[in-house]
């Protein structure tokens, strides 16, 4: 068994001239494949090199047609949307630009992105749906950039229309970001499509307040108050009789980005100016009569 032990050793452990072979044979292939090595190196190097130049350019590409664009109006969604799909179709040309001068071919490039384009196509359905979805909302023009829309029950300011997505953003600046397809097929209602904008208020007053005397002071607001398009139609009427009030409707136009401002002063004046009149603003209340015995 010793024997048989030590004879497996001697097996396994080479001589120290069979040692010395095997580093000069690895040292040859070593050295057979510096040219390789040198030129691939080179050509990662010039690689990297022409990226970041491709890189400057694009950028420069980008500013350019973003400027021209800007001197020629255009609206700032399709400014977005153009700037996205441009720098999503540069940088895929820089790509394969790259992978040609590491010597594949390109029609190899092109077979390749032929075979792998159905496969693609149906891993990016939705994708090409929001893409398509995004040049809909372009085309039609639902909403631009800054206007505030309402889309399931959420009012929400318009930011940036992109190549798949849009950002919206809320009244306390949360950024929500929606496909450009669920956006497009979806029912909204665009709140600043028009520069006017009608307001609409209700104010309940007791029954036994002097309902004439309150209609004057709700009209005399409204005529004196800067924001209210005095050629457009006002009115002030009784919207209803409820169960503890009489409730007074106004309407006047203002104009929309002065909506929100006008319409919380407005309430702030009628119930400070009733207040000093002597109107009461009643709230829900339950009389009980208690019948004797």
């Amino acid at each position: 068994m010793t024997f048989l032990a030590t004879e497996e050793i001697q097996d396994v452990v080479q001589s120290p001239e069979e040692v010395a072979k095997d580093v000069n044979q690895f040292v040859q292939w070593f050295e057979d494949q510096i040219p390789t090595l040198i030129s691939f190196g080179i050509k990662v190097v010039l690689a990297i090199v022409f990226f970041f130049i491709g890189r400057a350019v694009i950028h420069g590409i980008q500013k350019m047609v973003k400027h021209s664009m800007q001197r020629a109006n255009a609206d700032t969604g399709v400014i977005q949307f153009v700037e996205s799909f441009l720098k999503f179709g540069l940088y895929a040309l820089l790509l394969f630009m790259i992978a040609t001068n590491f010597g594949i071919e390109t029609s190899s490039v092109a077979a390749l992105i032929a075979s792998g384009g159905v496969a693609i196509g149906l891993a990016l359905q939705g994708s090409l749906s929001n893409f398509a979805g995004g040049v809909l909302i372009l085309l039609l023009k639902p909403f631009v950039v800054g206007d505030y829309i309402i889309v399931a029950n959420d009012g929400t300011e318009v930011k940036v229309i992109q190549i798949f997505y849009t950002k919206l953003t809320t009244v306390d600046n949360k950024t929500i970001v929606i496909p450009n397809g669920t956006l497009s097929n979806s029912s909204l209602t665009n709140v600043t499509a028009r520069p006017e904008r009608q307001l609409d208020l209700k104010v309940g007053i007791a029954y036994d307040a002097d309902l004439k005397k309150a209609k004057d002071l709700i009209e005399t607001l409204l005529k004196q108050d800067d924001s209210i398009i005095q050629d457009e139609d006002i009115k002030v009427f009784v919207d209803s009789l409820a169960d503890s009030s009489v409730i007074l409707g106004l309407r006047a136009w203002v104009k929309t980005e002065e909506y929100w401002s006008t319409r919380w002063r407005l309430l702030e004046e009628i119930k400070l100016i009733f207040d000093e009149e002597g109107i009461e603003i009643p709230f829900n209340q339950l009389t009980v009569h208690m019948a004797e015995k």
